[in-house]
């Protein structure tokens, strides 16, 4: 099993000086990978996130590769549609060349509709709007020139070019355990990225994914408030049963839990 830890760059504990503590602490201990997420602007009344102190992550994970060596670096997840395809493939290449080739790229469809609202984009049309980025981000990395012609987030492109490609593939981990997310994972992805269910509400998933893609990576996202390590070991093993070979350990509250607290106690079950 492999195990990663969420960088402190959302909630209000988060500031620089914890994200950059919290990812020389996760490499030195041999932890997988960092990750972050996104929200880019939420309601005052938002239930969820409990604050909206995020920090960009494309930005974060670009100054962590700088400071980091081998730990790979993840999104979990971007909100595709709601970024341009052009701007974000030439961002992610960037930093897929200045890490060396250590991006995982997590992405999902998004579900805070008032999100989209602010943003213009239709809620209702946010899978073909991030099949449709996938696609031209895609042709942005590997042709030259790029042929495209888009419907939702882009128009024709023709003879044109994009420059540096990424010196290594970027793979796709796509998250949602909806019909159509675990459809769009079949058909596009190398990896699914759960969150927060239960080895016996993953079970089937992981089951179906393994028949249809044996190639796939399963990731699993979970929370854990760092106190007891032998509750996360148990809840590990458990995952590994079902085959889910990869874990992102995420505080349970961005807002109380001792961050590096749970990179310590990840950092243990990693090295064991």
């Amino acid at each position: 099993m492999q195990l990663g830890v969420h960088l402190p760059h959302a909630g209000e504990q988060a500031d620089p000086a914890l994200i950059r503590r919290a990812a020389l602490q996760a490499e030195a201990a041999g932890i997988a990978d960092l990750w972050v997420s996104e929200h880019i602007i939420v309601p005052t009344n938002a239930s969820y996130p409990p604050s909206p102190k995020f920090y960009d992550p494309v930005l974060t994970l670009t100054w962590v590769a700088a400071m980091t060596r081998r730990v790979r670096l993840g999104t979990s997840v971007l909100v595709l549609p709601l970024h341009h395809p052009l701007p974000l493939a030439k961002a992610l290449a960037s930093l897929q060349d200045f890490s060396g080739g250590r991006l995982i790229l997590g992405a999902g469809v998004g579900w805070l509709e008032a999100e989209f609202a602010a943003f213009g984009v239709p809620f209702r049309e946010r899978g073909r709007r991030m099949e449709e980025s996938l696609a031209l981000m895609r042709a942005a990395w590997s042709e030259d020139p790029i042929a495209f012609r888009g419907r939702y987030v882009a128009g024709e492109i023709a003879d044109m070019r994009m420059m540096p490609k990424p010196a290594a593939p970027i793979p796709l981990w796509l998250g949602g355990a909806s019909e159509a997310a675990l459809r769009r994972t079949i058909r596009l992805a190398q990896g699914w990225h759960g969150s927060r269910l239960a080895p016996a509400q993953a079970a089937p998933i992981v089951r179906r994914l393994r028949a249809e893609r044996p190639d796939l990576v399963i990731s699993m996202r979970i929370q854990w408030n760092g106190r007891d390590p032998g509750e996360l070991a148990a809840r590990i093993a458990g995952y590994a049963e079902i085959g889910v070979e990869h874990l992102l350990v995420a505080p349970e509250s961005r807002e109380t839990d001792d961050w590096e607290a749970i990179i310590a106690g990840v950092g243990r079950l990693a090295a064991a």
